[in-house]
């Protein structure tokens, strides 16, 4: 019998691309939140809002093995909507896969950060998402996966989408010259994630490109590769010296056929299957 997974947020970039991968394989279910025809049709998608609903209706009639959280919204929804769904699996047979971000390392400016560092953040963004990850660090490991992601780019990305927003705008894009980063795309994450999830895999993994770039370098590579005429930049130092923002894996390392580098996300920026 195939396994069976719960994407909460499968209507957005992240979730949807999760959704895609794993549907031919695995038995995969998502939920969205607008009203949206194209969902209300897919009789594998739930309409779920984290701010008015209590997921464990859901989880109680789905009985998934596999939650992957790629939730958008309300930090303070997402954070109870979390807590809701670890009283579940801690009663239940299953494990949540929790999407978090290299911000979660966003106070450590002098060197990259690997998985089991101490997090510590600076940004509302990233103390929101160590508030959930201590909640699953303090379960059975086998319990969860912390995945925590740099920048992900991909054909249809909104991040992307807004430098040719901007450019065809004529407005400045900004790039920060002493950010030193890594990234990664959404083809080779959902892929990871796909990995993670047939290898029963659990713990904390660092899923970005396994080399670093300045933030500058990388969006005027972006630039050159979306073939953008004389884009403008606004270069904003945000600190005298190199500031690192990477997740580098070293506890937790994936096969060679799925990691990245920087210039192999460059590389596909233009491939729609991204």
């Amino acid at each position: 019998m195939k396994k069976k997974i719960l994407i909460i947020g499968a209507s957005g970039f992240i979730g949807n691309a999760i959704y895609k991968e794993t549907n031919p394989y695995i038995n995969t279910f998502g939920t969205y939140c607008k009203d949206n025809a194209f969902f209300e049709k897919n009789q594998k998608f739930f309409q779920y809002d984290m701010e008015l609903e209590d997921i464990s209706i859901l989880l109680d009639s789905l009985k998934p093995e596999v939650i992957i959280t790629a939730i958008r919204g309300d930090f303070n929804a997402q954070v109870d909507a979390h807590l809701r769904i670890i009283a579940w699996i801690m009663k239940n047979p299953c494990k949540l896969i929790f999407i978090s971000s290299s911000n979660v390392f966003d106070n450590f400016h002098n060197y990259p950060s690997y998985e089991y560092d101490k997090t510590f953040s600076e940004s509302v963004y990233g103390r929101f998402k160590i508030k959930i990850e201590n909640a699953l660090l303090r379960l059975p490991t086998k319990k969860y996966v912390i995945t925590r992601l740099p920048m992900v780019f991909g054909a249809g990305s909104p991040r992307i989408q807004e430098i040719k927003t901007l450019h065809k705008l004529q407005e400045p894009i900004e790039v920060f010259p002493n950010v030193v980063m890594n990234v990664t795309n959404i083809s080779k994450l959902t892929q990871q994630l796909h990995y993670i999830i047939n290898q029963n895999k659990k713990g904390v993994f660092h899923l970005g490109s396994t080399d670093l770039i300045h933030h500058n370098d990388l969006i005027i590579d972006i630039c050159t590769k979306l073939e953008l005429e004389n884009p403008l930049f606004k270069q904003v130092y945000d600190s005298n010296d190199d500031r690192y923002l990477a997740v580098l894996p070293k506890d937790n390392i994936l096969p060679k056929n799925y990691q990245i580098t920087v210039q192999q996300v460059i590389d596909t920026l233009l491939l729609k299957s991204d």
